[in-house]
Order: C-alpha cells, then sequence, then structure tokens
C-alpha cells in the first residue's frame, strides 16, 4: 500500500506536465493572466496539482483556489482521499471543464481505520491522523513505474470531471508528455505540508516545481521559524525564541502544541507536524499563503523573511456573498432558515465551533447555561460531543434548557447551510471557534465575534480578530483552557446585548468586512499569483 500511494503522486506529477512557453515574466504587473484566449500571443495555460492537507477545513480554500485558476483558463487536477473528495459540494460549472478530482487511496496505517478522514475526538487525534499516512511510503524512485491510475470516488459525478482510469499513465520517457529536457516546461504542484515524503522527490524527479501551501495567517506562518534560525525541528512553533505569536499565548494552548511537534509513531518515520513543515518548506520553491497585507499589515511582510522563502500572497479565496444570498432566496429553505425568518433583524448569535473538534459533554453544558444566562436569541449547531450516547440535542442539553429558552433558541444537529445562515438578516454576531474558513465567512457579512478557539491556529486567529476590536474571547482558566457558563454569557452579552461596546466591534468588523468582501483585491492576488507561477516555472525549466 505504502508504494501504492507513492506511485500514485508520481502519477499525479507526470499526467500533469505541460509544454510551454519558456519566456519568464518581466515582472509581476506586466499584464494580466485573465487571457484573452484567442490571440496567438497570449500564454499556455497552466496545469497545476493542488494536493491539500487532509483536513477537511483546508479542503475547501484549496478547491475555491483551484476553481479560480480553472475559470481563468488553467487546468488543476485536486488530489485528496475519495472519502473528502466525495464530501465537497460540485465544482462550479464555470471552473468544472477544466478541473479533474483526482483520488489518491492512502496507505493502511496502525490506528486508523481504512479510507482515513480527519476524526473528531481531540486536537492531537485529529492532527496525528492528517498526517500519519503521508508519510508512511519510503522515496519513490523511477524504478517503481507504471503506477496505478488514479480512481474516482464513487458518487462524483457530472460537472466534476476524473482524471483518465482507463490505465497507468505512460513511463517519464512517454512522448506523449515528453522527458524532461530544457526544452519542456511543466505546470506546478501546490502541495499541503503533510504531503512531503512522496510529494517533494516527485517535484525533484519530474522537474516540476513545488509550492507550499500555508492556509495559516502570517502572524502563525511568522512563528515557524527556519531551520537555519531554529535548527531543532521539535521545539514548539510557539516557544521559538523571538517569535512575536509566543507572546500573550496562554498555557493550555502551548501545551496543546504538543501535538504538532511530536512524532506519531514508526508508521510515520516519528515525524513530529513541525518537521513535515520543515520538509516541505525545504524542497519548496515558494510559499503560496492564504493572506494578504491588508488582512494583517502588521505581521504579513515578516513572512519571507522568517519563513526563508519567497512568499505569495493568494489573497483570502473568500466564497461569494451574493452566491450565498441566490443560494438562500431560490433553494428549499432549510429550517434553521425558517427559524431565522421569524425573527427579528441583527437579533440572533449564531453558534457553531467547527467540524474537527467537538466540544465534551460538560463543555457543552456549561455553553448551554451560558447561552441561558446572556438571554439573547442564539441558533446553535451543536455537534455530538464526545462522550455522548447520540445524536439526540436532548440528550446533549442539560435537563429542561430547551423548554427554557423555547422560542429564543433554536438547537440543530447535523448538516446546516452556515454560509446562508451567515448572511441571513436575523443574525447578528457569530459565537466561533475561530477557524480560518469560519472566520472569513462570518466577516464577509461584517458580523463581530465572541470566540472560543480550541487548537492550532484558531488562539491566534482569535488574539488577532481581538486585536483588530472585531469581537471579544471567552474567558478561559490559563491552564487547562476550560471555560463556565459566566464567561460565555459575559462574552456574548458584550457583543450582543451591550449597546456601546457591541457598537464598537460592529465597526471593528464592518473595517474587515471591507477586506475581506473586496472581489477586485482577491482577484488581482489570484492575477499576480498566476503570473508568479509562470515566472518560477520559466526558471525551473532553463
Amino acid at each position: 500500500m505504502p508504494t501504492t500511494t507513492t506511485n500514485l503522486a508520481l502519477s499525479a506529477v507526470q499526467t500533469f506536465r505541460v509544454s510551454t512557453t519558456r519566456a519568464a515574466v518581466s515582472s509581476r504587473h506586466a499584464r494580466s493572466p485573465i487571457f484573452a484566449m484567442e490571440a496567438d500571443s497570449s500564454p499556455s495555460p497552466l496545469r497545476v496539482v493542488v494536493v491539500p492537507w487532509l483536513a477537511f477545513g483546508h479542503l475547501l480554500p484549496y478547491l475555491e483556489l483551484s476553481e479560480r485558476l480553472a475559470e481563468r483558463g488553467h487546468s488543476v487536477s485536486y488530489v485528496s482521499t475519495p472519502r473528502n473528495l466525495a464530501r465537497l459540494p460540485p465544482v462550479r460549472p464555470a471552473a468544472a471543464p477544466r478541473v479533474d478530482l483526482v483520488a489518491l487511496p492512502l496507505p493502511r496505517v496502525d490506528g486508523l481505520p481504512d479510507g482515513p478522514s480527519p476524526p473528531t475526538t481531540s486536537p492531537t487525534a485529529s492532527v496525528s491522523s492528517t498526517g500519519r499516512p503521508s508519510t508512511a511510503s519510503p522515496r519513490p524512485s523511477r524504478s517503481s513505474w507504471p503506477p496505478r491510475a488514479p480512481t474516482r470516488p464513487p458518487g462524483l459525478t457530472g460537472s466534476s470531471p476524473t482524471a483518465s482510469t482507463t490505465g497507468p499513465p505512460p513511463p517519464p520517457s512517454s512522448t506523449r508528455f515528453g522527458h524532461p529536457t530544457r526544452s519542456t516546461k511543466y505546470g506546478y504542484l501546490l502541495a499541503g505540508l503533510s504531503f512531503h515524503a512522496c510529494l517533494i522527490s516527485s517535484s525533484i524527479d519530474h522537474q516540476v516545481p513545488l509550492a507550499m501551501l500555508q492556509p495559516t495567517a502570517a502572524s502563525i506562518a511568522a512563528a515557524q521559524r527556519p531551520p537555519s534560525v531554529h535548527p531543532d525541528p521539535d521545539a514548539s512553533v510557539v516557544e521559538q525564541p523571538g517569535a512575536a505569536a509566543a507572546r500573550a499565548v496562554p498555557r493550555y494552548e502551548r501545551e496543546g502544541h504538543a501535538a504538532f511537534t511530536t512524532g506519531h509513531g514508526a508508521s510515520s518515520g516519528g515525524m513530529s507536524v513541525v518537521q513535515r513543515f520543515i520538509l516541505t518548506k525545504d524542497g519548496s520553491t515558494v510559499a503560496a499563503m492564504r493572506s494578504c497585507i491588508e488582512w494583517e499589515p502588521e505581521t504579513f511582510p515578516l513572512a519571507e523573511t522568517l519563513l526563508g522563502k519567497p512568499v505569495i500572497p493568494l489573497g483570502l479565496l473568500p466564497p461569494s456573498a451574493e452566491g450565498a444570498r441566490r443560494a438562500a432566496a431560490q433553494g428549499e429553505e432549510h429550517a434553521t432558515e425558517q427559524w431565522l425568518n421569524a425573527q427579528p433583524p441583527d437579533s440572533v448569535i449564531y453558534v457553531a465551533l467547527g467540524s474537527e473538534v467537538p466540544l465534551r459533554v460538560e463543555q457543552v453544558h456549561e455553553m448551554a447555561f451560558g447561552l441561558e444566562l446572556a438571554g439573547t436569541r442564539f441558533l446553535w449547531a451543536l455537534r455530538k460531543p464526545s462522550g455522548a450516547a447520540d445524536d439526540d440535542s436532548a440528550d446533549m442539553l442539560p435537563p429542561g434548557f430547551q423548554d427554557r429558552t423555547s422560542g429564543r433558541g433554536l438547537v440543530t444537529t447535523g448538516w446546516v447551510p452556515q454560509m446562508s445562515i451567515l448572511a441571513h438578516a436575523a443574525v447578528g454576531g457569530f459565537l466561533t471557534h475561530c477557524g480560518r474558513n469560519s472566520l472569513i465567512e462570518s466577516l464577509l457579512f461584517g458580523h463581530p465575534l465572541v470566540m472560543l478557539p480550541i487548537y492550532g491556529d484558531q488562539g491566534p486567529n482569535a488574539r488577532q480578530m481581538e486585536a483588530k476590536q472585531v469581537g471579544l474571547q471567552v474567558a478561559r482558566n490559563e491552564d487547562d483552557g476550560s471555560f463556565d457558563r459566566h464567561g460565555v454569557s459575559t462574552a456574548v452579552r458584550a457583543v450582543m446585548v451591550e449597546e456601546e461596546a457591541r457598537r464598537g466591534f460592529v465597526a471593528g468588523a464592518a473595517k474587515i468586512q471591507a477586506v475581506v468582501a473586496d472581489t477586485e483585491l482577491h482577484g488581482r492576488y489570484i492575477d499576480e499569483f498566476v503570473e508568479h507561477l509562470r515566472s518560477y516555472a520559466a526558471a525551473s525549466a532553463n
């Protein structure tokens, strides 16, 4: 199985080579990469392979990137596990002809189920599971050719075409794709940090430039200092000497980062996430970051120096606000939307803490009591807490809670249309774990935030938003990160009820909304990203 995984990665790289002009871009602003496709002098479209980190929160923004590249005329192969691909929304019609969803079955790893997807039990388990399969393969070699062809996962139809499944691709010397020579220029491989074992060596073997996808804010990247400065790869990313992100980090968050700095057993070579990050960074030509200077003017300029790599901003890759509103207006209303229709404008706080790590039962109870004490209207998208017997919300919540809050609160389990909820006029705030996607989606509509970060980059994201006066964090115990009903109630009332405090948070959110909702700004970042890909690909072919 490990050899299969490595060979599939080689297949992805080999299959998506492309011959293009060798002329390098003279300036990042020399021309717009939104091509006049009929012109003879227009550059050939790129072919790009995108391999995001396996956690679901990383899949959607890089599907958005893939769609934006495809809408500009470039061909994209989006690679993930069959189970992950089956969970994705349909590719937008304008992009679908140029986006291939390529299923990459992972090797069997002890302690994980077949066809793994990130578990939803703990931060440590989530970090471990999304990294371990990628390092279970030996370094690939040309003698391992031919690989098996990637296969389309069951249930994917219509709008998302797959790569060919008619047989193995030709060997590297095939005339179909061309043997590596100076007359051949290749596409680009964009990889999440967990895939270094197979993708870096594939990139080198086939002379395809590699860009490391960096989904976190530049302030987090600034804490992941290069090994030339900090040679110990096991040092915590939040304890690096001089790292700006180390300031004001609570003890429970520092201890939680042990999951990123601890190896995960022989199946992954005992490698930590930080070690994988360093190896991926060292094997990459550039870092492609889902951020921009308008989002974080203080920290973004530091990223390139501290990473020791050129950093290309992707912008924020926000979804379409108008698209969410149109979908809500045209589609069949979800029960949550029907309930919101009966609520006054800006009166409801939407509560959702992500899909990766659920709260424990006792934390759910404190959250419930806090919402009850706050006295506000709320819509709570509740995930089954770890330790709960079933998905019945009545069994997850304190006895009598739903009766006491009837009429002003709705608790729902299962899937909810988050973008449509955030776009609804009745929603006036968001209680969030500060995952990057949730932050951007909420601020697209200018909602102030109540913040309860759980792990990873969520703590730094929350501190960044708090510094911008976008919202308020729920008070936590410094040692263990616990919170109580009074902390929840205080934060919710400050954001939703207390007029002076709310006015300030709404104003802060409006300033950030102007950046997130600026479609021209983010379009320019994608255009410039394409120009950078052309420039680096041309340089690598010379």
